[in-house]
């Protein structure tokens, strides 16, 4: 049974990480082929219109920033109705391969449309299409695991999705690069075959889904029971799984704020895109290294030591960011924030999915699937815009956002009693 259970994770893993390449694929792609005047523009670029008193300059970088950031919010604000859904029909392989399936369309709509109001909306289609699949995997990861097992096999999970996110970006700037093509006698230009091969990778997770992934065991009695999300816990305070979605959206935000800065480091730091390119990776590399290990650390010795160790770790990582000036040593920043965030995000999902009733796993694990996006989409948001009062702001105001994360988990989360799996009483 034990082998049975690892296949289907590996599985699921594969899936995501073959699905997460073909997004950041889209995510380097869509800015270049927007900005290649590929796709038509709205007959407002170049104006300027008001909004709250003040005015914005409608540019092809806001448009495109309103494309990336669509997909963010689409897909994190409607992950906990997918999510509540799936836990109250008890189906969960269906909703995964409705969300692939929608992303899969997205991408072979770029294909043909070249207005920018349909690739907008290909873009939403595709975050609703990404609220179906993530949390609905992430949920499917928890009931295949035992308690024992569950941190480690969350550190796989997110190992291999975050290899398919690293290497995206890589394959993407290969496939434009080498563009234009002939396939089957047909002339396709680099964009094409990107969004193809987005297409492709959509296209082998359904079939991974399919072939591989059936829905769990339950009793008809657990299926829609007590459902719901809370904020209030029965003690009082924040309840948990709240509690530990707040932190992860602060967690993802002191991440996220570092990609729209990418021409003000340089420019600081007297450097090239390639060591920028080497810094920002150096986050996704420590987490690639250090999710799974950590994850089954976490399952030996508890959650919450590696959750407080994370965001002690995670505080100064970020904000000494604000005031290097040396290429190297921001690598090494980098690098430790990274460790930082793997100590924190599978030990969360571990834990949450030891708090999370039978049956209600899509509902209760969404809330840390929702923080993380709605992290990185606020985080970028709010980097560019802070960036004018100074450098160093934006670093600060993560760092601080960092203290609070640790703040609630010090005071609101803590891990349930093996035998009755309610939270045990805080020594706080």
């Amino acid at each position: 049974m034990r082998s049975q259970l690892d296949a289907k994770i590996l599985s699921l893993a594969i899936a995501r990480m073959v699905s997460a390449l073909a997004n950041s694929f889209l995510v380097v792609v869509l800015p270049l082929y927007i900005g290649s005047q590929a796709v038509r523009m709205p007959a407002v670029t170049g104006s300027t219109i008001a909004v709250g008193g003040f005015g914005i300059d409608v540019t092809v970088e806001l448009l495109i920033a309103i494309v990336l950031s669509l997909f963010g919010f689409l897909n994190s604000l409607s992950q906990p109705i997918t999510g509540s859904v799936s836990d109250r029909t008890g189906r969960r392989k269906v909703f995964l391969l409705v969300g692939l399936a929608l992303v899969a369309t997205g991408s072979a709509g770029y294909l043909v449309f070249t207005d920018y109001y349909l690739v907008l909306a290909m873009r939403g289609l595709q975050g609703i299409g990404a609220a179906f699949s993530i949390p609905i995997t992430v949920a499917l990861v928890n009931e295949l695991s035992e308690q024992g097992e569950r941190g480690g096999n969350f550190g796989l999970f997110n190992t291999f999705r975050l290899v398919g996110f690293g290497v995206g970006p890589i394959i993407a700037g290969v496939v434009i690069a080498g563009g234009p093509y002939v396939l089957a006698g047909v002339d396709v230009t680099g964009f094409d075959a990107a969004f193809l091969v987005a297409v492709v990778g959509a296209a082998i997770s359904f079939g991974l889904i399919t072939v591989l992934i059936s829905d769990p065991e339950r009793s008809s009695e657990s299926a829609g029971k007590d459902i719901s999300i809370r904020v209030r816990g029965e003690d009082g305070g924040l309840d948990p799984v709240f509690a530990l979605g707040v932190a992860t959206i602060v967690m993802a935000l002191s991440i996220a704020i570092y990609a729209p800065l990418a021409n003000v480091i340089n420019a600081r730091l007297d450097q090239g895109s390639f060591l920028y390119s080497v810094q920002f990776g150096a986050t996704v590399l420590a987490n690639v290294f250090f999710q799974l290990p950590l994850g089954r650390l976490s399952d030996r010795y508890g959650r919450r030591p590696f959750l407080i160790g994370g965001f002690v770790l995670l505080v100064p990582s970020t904000l000494v960011q604000g005031f290097v000036t040396d290429s190297y040593v921001m690598i090494v920043a980098r690098f430790v924030q990274g460790i930082a965030v793997a100590a924190v995000f599978a030990p969360s999902l571990a834990l949450a999915g030891d708090l999370a009733k039978e049956g209600a796993s899509g509902s209760t694990l969404s809330l840390l699937t929702m923080g993380f996006g709605l992290g990185v989409a606020v985080g970028t948001l709010m980097s560019g815009f802070l960036v004018s009062y100074g450098f160093a702001v934006p670093f600060g105001v993560a760092a601080a956002g960092g203290v609070v994360g640790l703040g609630l988990i010090l005071t609101q989360v803590s891990e349930p009693t093996p035998e009755t799996g309610s939270p045990a009483p805080s020594d706080d």
